[in-house]
C-alpha cells in the first residue's frame, strides 16, 4: 500500500490477465477533489467496468460525484452514503472509498428502482432488470444498494429475487446517514438519489463468494410478537413493546425519554428472529414514544417468538474470521481479486476502538488483495434459499 498524499490512500491493485480490482480512498474535506482522487487512484487499467463508491454524507455529493466524473465520465457507477467507511488502509468516517472493476472477464449492466418505498418489492424488481443485460458469462451476482429507512428491506429482496430466481445470488447493503436515521442517499452515475434502490448485475468468468455472520447471542427469555405491522413492532406478550423492551433491559432513564440517545442504546441490544436457514438478527432503528412501538429495518413478524440479542468483542470477530472464510471456500481454490464487506452499524457499536481489528483480519483473510467497504443499516445475501435480507450482520462478497 503506498499513501499518494497525507489524506488519501492508492490501495494495493488486484489483476489478472481478464479482470482487474483496484480500490482507491480519500479523506480530505474538498468533496469535488476528494471524488477526483478516489477515483483515480481506484483506476488499474483502461477499461473499467464499473465504479462502486462508498462516501460520508458529510460530504457534498453532487459535488463529490462531479470530481469522480472528471476522472471516469462515462463508466457506469453505484452507490451510497454510509455511516463509516472501509478500506484497506482500515475503518474511516468523512471518506469516499471508490472500487473499480475492469477487464473483458467482467460484463456489468446497472439499474435504478426509484420511488422504493411506494411499492418496495416493484423497486427490487426494477433495479433487478437490468440483470437482462450484463451478459452470460459463467458466474453472475446481482450487487444492491438500499435506502435503510425506506420500509421493509425484504420486500426488495423479494421483487429482485422474482426477476433474477435462484440461479443468481444477492448481495449488498443498505445506505447510512451517521445514525441521524433521517435521509440516505443513493448514487446511480451522475445522479444524487434519495429512497431508491441501485443495482449492478456484474457477470465474471471466474467465481464469486459470499460469505454472511452475525455473532450475536440470545438474551433471557422469548418473547411473543403480539402485533406488528410490517418493520413496526407494536406489542410483546401482549404489552407495548417499547416498555417491554425497556424494562427486559433495564434501560437508563435517558433511554426511555430521549430518540437519539434510544437509538444509540438499542445499537447493541437488537432482536433476534428464527427462521428456516438459521437466526437472523434485527436492527432497531427507532421508536415512537407516543405509541410506545419500536421501528425495526426488516419485518419482524406477528405471531412469531422473538429475542433480545447481544454480542461482545470475542463473538463479532470470530464472525469476521467466518464470513471471510465461507467466502473464500466458495472461489473452489481461486485466490481473492478483491473484497467487498458490508458492515453492520451495530457491530461497530460493539467493537469500538476495536474495528481497527477488524478491518485488519478481513485484509489478512484477503491476502492482499484490495479491501472497500461500508458500516451498514442493514445487509443483502442471498445464496441457496437464505432469507436474504440481513442486521447486525457481516457479509463478505469475494472477487476471484
Amino acid at each position: 500500500m503506498q499513501s499518494t498524499a497525507a489524506t488519501g490512500r492508492l490501495e494495493t491493485p488486484a489483476t489478472t490477465q481478464q479482470r482487474w480490482i483496484g480500490v482507491g480512498s480519500s479523506g480530505i474535506a474538498d468533496s469535488v477533489e476528494a471524488g477526483r482522487q478516489a477515483a483515480r487512484d481506484a483506476l488499474r487499467g483502461d477499461d473499467p467496468k464499473l465504479l462502486v463508491t462508498f462516501v460520508s454524507p458529510a460530504h457534498d455529493l453532487h459535488a463529490l460525484l462531479g470530481g469522480v466524473r472528471e476522472i471516469c465520465p462515462d463508466v457506469p457507477l453505484i452507490g451510497c452514503s454510509t455511516s463509516g467507511e472501509i478500506a484497506t488502509s482500515g475503518p474511516g468516517d468523512a471518506s469516499v472509498v471508490i472500487t473499480a472493476l475492469g477487464g473483458p472477464g467482467f460484463s456489468v449492466a446497472t439499474a435504478a428502482g426509484r420511488n422504493a418505498s411506494a411499492d418496495l418489492r416493484t423497486a427490487g424488481a426494477a433495479a433487478a432488470a437490468c440483470a437482462e443485460d450484463a451478459g452470460d458469462k459463467a458466474h453472475r451476482i446481482l450487487l444492491l444498494l438500499t435506502d435503510g429507512l425506506a420500509g421493509d428491506q425484504q420486500e426488495i429482496v423479494r421483487g429482485a429475487y422474482s426477476v433474477v430466481g435462484a440461479a443468481v445470488p444477492l448481495v449488498g447493503g443498505c445506505a447510512g446517514d451517521d445514525l441521524a436515521m433521517r435521509k440516505t442517499f443513493q448514487l446511480f452515475d451522475g445522479e444524487v438519489l434519495e429512497d431508491a434502490v441501485i443495482a449492478a448485475a456484474i457477470s465474471s468468468d471466474a467465481p464469486f463468494g459470499i460469505g454472511v455472520q452475525h455473532g450475536w447471542r440470545r438474551v433471557g427469555n422469548a418473547m411473543l410478537v403480539s402485533e406488528s405491522v410490517g418493520n413496526r413492532v407494536i406489542s410483546l406478550d401482549d404489552q407495548p413493546a417499547l416498555d417491554v423492551y425497556l424494562d427486559r433491559l433495564g434501560a437508563p432513564q435517558d433511554v426511555r425519554t430521549d430518540p437519539a440517545a434510544f437509538t444509540r442504546f438499542a445499537l447493541t441490544h437488537p432482536f433476534g428472529v428464527s427462521r428456516r436457514s438459521g437466526e437472523e438478527v434485527r436492527f432497531i432503528a427507532g421508536a415512537d414514544f407516543a405509541e410506545r412501538s419500536i421501528n425495526c429495518i426488516a419485518e419482524v413478524p406477528q405471531g412469531g417468538l422473538t429475542w433480545i440479542m447481544e454480542g461482545d468483542d470475542a463473538s463479532v470477530l470470530q464472525a469476521t474470521d467466518a464470513a471471510c472464510t465461507q467466502a473464500l471456500e466458495a472461489l473452489h481454490g481461486e485466490a481473492p481479486l478483491g473484497f467487498l464487506a458490508f458492515d453492520c452499524i451495530a457491530r461497530r457499536g460493539v467493537l469500538g476502538p476495536g474495528i481497527e481489528s477488524e478491518v485488519q483480519r478481513i485484509v489478512t483473510h484477503s491476502g492482499g488483495a484490495p479491501v472497500a467497504g461500508f458500516y451498514t443499516y442493514g445487509e443483502i445475501a442471498r445464496t441457496h434459499g437464505m432469507g436474504g435480507f440481513h442486521n447486525q450482520t457481516l457479509v463478505v462478497l469475494a472477487f476471484s
